[in-house]
């Protein structure tokens, strides 16, 4: 065919909003609803200055982000600024395997999240419907995926319209009415505990990274990708605190504490009555169903790259028929975990790996420094504070769960050993180069 004759390249499908919404859909998941009673028996009612503080450490990472993805846009998004920073190396395969699984744990705690919310509707709490309704979920948004980005980013600009407007109406008529004196700074506890919070609340964050996997589907990514990111951690860290200002100003902190997912619900009751508790566990089963389509959108366009640049197998670029290998293992993977898997045990395993993976990405962003002429001085900040927020983390959450450091530890272990093995049967299966002979 002559290059008169090719047909032209297909149009890019995305606009700076629609991925705007599926960094927001990642973020305001299920976060917004399990976190608050986490933050609160550690901040009290100052969960909102948490909330504020992990934004801005977020938004540094966001700089991070948006230079290297206006610098490297690509389907690998994060994965792609690792080993533009290692090289396609180790500590780049390392952390492609990380965040894969790291993607299929979080896929897996929203999934169930919605399930429990739904079984409550539909089934009085029953857990094995819980389990089907939760499988039943990541199928559908499997499906979704497969039809192409332009259906993810239709849907999940609904999805996301919607919890918007329900969280929105919900802080106005709490914050309309809420009693100053439950947010008073003199009831707010040491201000290391609010600081020990910042690891818990950053964790609401963590899905703003899906939004540099939107490179491929942009029309103009240098321009469009940074406007993303930074619009979509405005709107989510104006959300959060907004709302946690609504409920700590509405029940005590002790309250929020002991009602924990059900809080919102909760604080929506004194104004909205029992219409209110509904509507805020309609919000839920939105929000975790958006979270579980934004959570499994990077799978496709992530493991093709890798599958091309020799990080994951040639398996991981292929498809059956209109499902890419990709989508199907993190499907399956997370299918399993909900099925088998008591995942309140490990909760905080998906976020703890993506905090390893940003910091690694922001040590990537140091050595290619000059060709994204970001400041040294803000990346050094977002390392900091990102490696804090672990080590934190570790100090607070890994000592009073053993079995979340032994399952992160076991985590990181098998990333180790199966780069290690893909990487030596690659190197093996490589024929040998034939010497060169003299003329």
């Amino acid at each position: 065919m002559s290059e008169q004759q090719q047909a032209p390249p297909a149009p890019k499908r995305m606009t700076v909003l629609q991925a705007t919404y599926i960094g927001v859909g990642s973020m305001v998941g299920a976060g917004i609803f399990a976190l608050l009673g986490a933050a609160g028996a550690v901040a009290g009612s100052a969960v909102w200055v948490s909330f504020l503080l992990a934004g801005i450490i977020a938004g540094l990472q966001g700089y991070s982000f948006a230079k290297l993805g206006a610098t490297y846009p690509s389907g690998g998004g994060i994965l792609t600024f690792l080993s533009k920073g290692f090289g396609e190396g180790h500590l780049a395969g390392i952390g492609a395997w990380l965040f894969f699984t790291a993607g299929s744990i979080v896929v897996a705690m929203i999934a169930s999240s919605f399930g429990g919310y739904a079984s409550s509707v539909v089934a009085h709490d029953d857990p094995v419907w819980a389990k089907v309704l939760a499988i039943a979920l990541i199928l559908v948004m499997s499906g979704l995926n497969a039809i192409g980005s332009r259906a993810v980013a239709r849907v999940q600009s609904i999805i996301v319209t919607v919890v918007l407007l329900i969280l929105v109406l919900f802080a106005v008529v709490t914050i309309a009415t809420w009693n100053p004196a439950l947010l008073a700074p003199s009831g707010y506890p040491d201000w290391r505990q609010i600081v020990s919070s910042v690891a818990l609340t950053f964790f609401a964050f963590l899905g703003f990274g899906v939004i540099t996997f939107t490179a491929k589907d942009l029309p103009n990514p240098a321009k469009q990708l940074p406007r993303a990111i930074f619009l979509a951690l405005l709107i989510a860290t104006t959300v959060y605190v907004a709302v946690s200002l609504g409920v700590f100003g509405t029940l005590p902190a002790d309250d929020v504490v002991r009602y924990g997912p059900t809080a919102l619900a909760e604080a929506a009751k004194p104004i909205l009555g029992d219409a209110g508790y509904v509507l805020m566990v309609i919000t839920a089963l939105f929000s975790t169903t958006g979270a579980v389509n934004a959570g499994l959108y990077p799978s496709i366009g992530m493991t093709q790259h890798l599958a091309r640049v020799g990080q994951f197998p040639p398996f991981f670029g292929r498809s059956a028929g209109r499902f890419p290998a990709g989508l199907l293992v993190m499907a399956a993977f997370a299918i399993v975990l909900v099925a088998f898997f008591n995942l309140n045990a490990i909760a905080s395993i998906g976020s703890a790996v993506a905090l390893l993976v940003f910091s690694s990405v922001s040590i990537a962003h140091l050595r290619v420094r000059a060709q994204t002429g970001a400041s040294i001085v803000v990346l050094l900040i977002g390392l900091v504070a990102t490696l804090g927020t672990f080590v934190i983390f570790c100090t607070t959450t890994l000592v009073a769960e053993p079995a979340t450091a032994w399952a992160l530890l076991a985590i990181i272990a098998l990333a180790v050993l199966i780069d290690l093995v893909w990487k030596e049967a690659a190197r093996r299966s490589k024929p040998p180069v034939a010497p060169e002979t003299s003329a």
